[in-house]
C-alpha cells in the first residue's frame, strides 16, 4: 500500500444489502445506479473501521460514519452490502454498488484497473504479538521461523508474500479471511505474530484487558481511499469534492477522534 495523492472515477451499482440510513432522497442526475442512494461494498467484520454492533445487525465504524457523511453531502440515501473481501473489488466492477468503502489501501497496481479517491486515512503496517509472548519481532528479519498470521489478499498479505519470496525465509504462514480470525487464533497462541493495519490494531490494542502488544512498524507509507469502478469520473469527482468538504467543515477529524481517539486523517490531506 503505497501513499499518492490522484483523483478517480467510480462506478454505481445495485444495492445488493439492507442497511438504509436516513439522509434527503432526491434525485442523483445519473451519478448513481440506483436513483437517490449511495451503494457502499463494505466487508463488515474489520474493527474498528467497519463491524457490527452488539445486536449483529447495525454497521458501525469509521468507514461506516465516512460513508454516511459523503452520502448527506450528496443528497443520497446511504446502503451498504457487507461483501467478502476476496469478492470486494469484483463487486464494484461488476455493478453490485457504486464503490468501496471499506480501508482500502492505495496502489499503485490497483490504480491499474480501479479508479480511487483521494486518500482518507493514513495507515502503516504493524507486528503484533501476546504480551507473554517469548518472541518480540522488531522487524520482518525477526519473524523467521515463526508463525505469520494476517488476513488474505490484503497489503499485510502482499508485503508478507514479496518479503518471503524475496528472502527466502522460513516462515510457517497462516492466512484467514477475516482479521479477526487472526487476533482469535493469537489468542489461542496457535500463532506467534499477527501482520496487520495500524488502523486495526488500535482498536485491539486499545480494548481493556486485552493480552497484545505491537513491537514493530515495518511499513509506514500507506494510505486509504474510496475505490470505484475504472472509469467512473463523475463519481470520484463528487466524492472528492465532498471528502474536502467534509475535512474543512471538521467532520473527518471529529470522526477520527470519535473512532481512534486521535487525528489520521489530516496528515494525508
Amino acid at each position: 500500500m503505497s501513499l499518492k495523492k490522484l483523483a478517480g472515477v467510480v462506478l454505481f451499482a445495485l444495492i445488493l444489502a439492507s442497511g438504509l440510513f436516513a439522509g434527503a432522497k432526491q434525485e442523483s442526475g445519473g451519478l448513481t445506479l440506483k436513483k437517490g442512494v449511495l451503494s457502499v461494498g463494505m466487508e463488515i467484520g474489520y474493527p474498528p473501521m467497519e463491524y457490527f454492533a452488539d445486536d449483529g445487525k447495525t454497521p458501525q465504524g469509521f468507514d461506516v460514519e465516512l460513508a454516511k457523511a459523503l452520502a448527506g453531502k450528496l443528497n443520497l440515501n446511504f446502503e451498504w452490502v457487507d461483501t467478502a473481501w476476496d469478492g470486494i473489488f469484483a463487486g464494484v466492477d461488476t455493478g453490485k454498488y457504486d464503490c468501496i468503502i471499506s480501508s482500502v489501501t492505495y496502489t499503485e497496481e490497483r490504480a491499474v484497473n480501479f479508479n480511487f479517491s483521494k486518500p482518507y486515512v493514513a495507515n502503516s503496517q504493524l507486528l503484533v504479538v501476546r504480551k507473554d509472548s517469548p518472541v518480540k519481532p522488531t522487524s520482518m528479519e525477526d519473524i523467521k521461523g515463526l508463525r505469520l498470521t494476517y488476513q488474505a489478499e490484503t497489503t499485510s498479505d502482499t508485503l508478507a508474500t514479496e518479503w518471503i519470496a524475496k528472502t527466502g525465509a522460513k516462515v510457517e504462514v497462516f492466512e484467514y479471511d477475516k482479521v479477526m480470525n487472526c487476533f482469535d487464533e493469537l489468542t489461542l497462541n496457535r500463532v506467534d505474530v499477527i501482520l496487520v493495519d495500524s488502523v486495526v490494531a488500535a482498536e485491539y490494542i486499545s480494548r481493556p484487558g486485552n493480552p497484545y502488544e505491537i513491537t514493530a512498524e515495518v511499513s509506514n507509507d500507506e494510505v486509504l481511499a474510496i475505490c470505484l469502478k475504472k472509469g467512473n469520473d463523475a463519481l470520484t469527482e463528487a466524492l472528492n469534492k465532498a471528502l474536502d468538504e467534509l475535512f474543512a467543515d471538521g467532520t473527518l477529524q471529529r470522526i477520527s477522534q470519535q473512532v481512534f481517539g486521535t487525528d489520521v486523517v489530516s496528515s494525508v490531506r
